[in-house]
């Protein structure tokens, strides 16, 4: 996929982004709808040249996504265009999730306050400003959902059509939420990886759609880096000393590290050392695996888990995920299905914090790997929460409910209380 016809007659205005460059070669392309090397076939990432950044400018800077906008692969009117404003979420100091997981210092990053209550808000504004400026008109993914829900949200923010696939089998909660937006909805016999691959063969038919996590894909991913961002600014302009990411594609993990790597090199932050974890579903965790065997290269698998938000069988970004877990002095873990709803539960009664079966995901895992010395108890730890547990209700509906049904009575309470000894 090229540029747009009618992105072809201007010049583009994305911000600080000078080219793309391939993570394999470094073969540098001009900016453009390209995702795939031209020289070795490896991936895209944006390159840059940054401008002058202070902490005071990005202060001043409005609360959301944007106060990063001199960072980011976005045109400098971003914030005229309807978008809808993700970022800045909730940074909580979780004393008792701490306690309960045996660390001295420990917070959890609640994503679910985006618009769409998942940290895809973040990635889609960033492809959608990017995309406008392309020249698409039709905002487009293939998603196991969450990204499905921004999308269809941020398209008809816009004003733009949208065409979301999604797998048949995906939680009843996500399509609802996707197809409440009045966007095209297409459920897909087969899992995520069989969607990827309908994506982007649509992607090379359909020169206006803008499959954000296809075609469009170097600039989409940027937007993870803002959660990297707002971690080291929330706690006060440095990094934590170790973090826990969920994986799915990977991006998120190895954006987040590229979040913190960007922040020292640009003096917003002192360069102190952190490790970066990785979080698998053990039903689909080939990263992991990866990682357990010493290995380089990421052998797909079919999934077959809970967590269907991170249910990648043949994770894009795998090998980078590994390059920085390993780069950081980190691990990446993988949790049973019912330790994924015993996490659930741990954060929620803890802190307050309702997540779906990736943030389960996350908790159960940094819990194994704090169990197994991986994780320093005495090291400061940030845990990624990534998506509402509204979504994913099904996963915890057999393990919760009302402590007992009573009688309108005083006495009928106080005997329910007894009983609970």
């Amino acid at each position: 996929m090229t540029l747009t016809a009618a992105a072809q007659t201007t010049s583009l205005d994305l911000g600080p982004a000078r080219a793309l460059s391939c993570r394999e070669c470094g073969h540098e392309t001009p900016l453009a709808a390209e995702f795939a090397c031209p020289e070795c076939f490896g991936p895209l990432e944006v390159a840059y040249d940054f401008p002058a950044v202070t902490r005071e400018s990005i202060q001043a800077g409005p609360q959301s996504i944007w106060r990063y906008r001199d960072l980011l692969p976005v045109p400098s009117d971003v914030q005229s265009h309807p978008n809808t404003e993700p970022g800045m979420t909730r940074l909580i100091k979780a004393d008792r999730l701490a306690a309960a997981l045996g660390v001295r210092s420990l917070w959890v990053k609640d994503d679910t306050g985006n618009p769409t209550h998942s940290f895809k808000d973040r990635v889609v504004a960033v492809a959608l400003a990017a995309a406008r400026e392309l020249g698409f008109t039709v905002l487009c993914c293939p998603s196991t959902g969450n990204l499905a829900n921004a999308v269809a949200a941020a398209a008809a923010r816009a004003g733009w059509d949208s065409v979301v696939l999604i797998p048949s089998s995906l939680e009843k909660a996500k399509v609802l939420t996707t197809a409440v937006y009045g966007g095209t909805l297409l459920a897909v016999d087969g899992n995520y990886d069989d969607v990827n691959r309908l994506a982007t063969e649509l992607a090379a038919e359909h020169e206006e759609w803008a499959f954000v996590n296809v075609n469009v894909r170097p600039y989409y991913a940027e937007g993870s880096k803002t959660l990297g961002y707002e971690v080291a600014e929330q706690l006060g302009w440095r990094l934590p000393e170790q973090i826990v990411v969920p994986i799915a594609s990977g991006s998120q993990l190895t954006k987040v590290d590229k979040g913190f790597t960007e922040f020292g090199k640009l003096g917003l932050v002192d360069a102190t050392p952190y490790k970066v974890f990785g979080a698998q579903a053990t039903g689909c965790s080939p990263v992991a695996k990866a990682f357990e065997d010493g290995h380089d290269v990421v052998q797909p698998v079919r999934p077959d888990t809970i967590a269907r938000s991170l249910a990648i069988g043949n994770p894009a970004d795998g090998p980078y995920v590994l390059d920085a877990v390993r780069r950081t002095g980190g691990a990446i873990g993988h949790v049973s299905d019912d330790e994924v709803r015993d996490g659930i539960q741990l954060l929620a009664r803890t802190e307050g914090v309702f997540a779906e079966t990736a943030g389960g995901v996350t908790v159960a895992t940094a819990k194994k790997l704090i169990e197994a010395g991986k994780i320093d108890p005495d090291a400061e730890t940030v845990l990624l929460i990534t998506g509402d547990g509204l979504k994913t209700l099904d996963a915890v509906a057999d393990r919760v409910g009302p402590t007992a049904t009573v009688a309108s009575s005083s006495k009928a309470v106080k005997e329910a209380l007894a009983g609970r000894g």
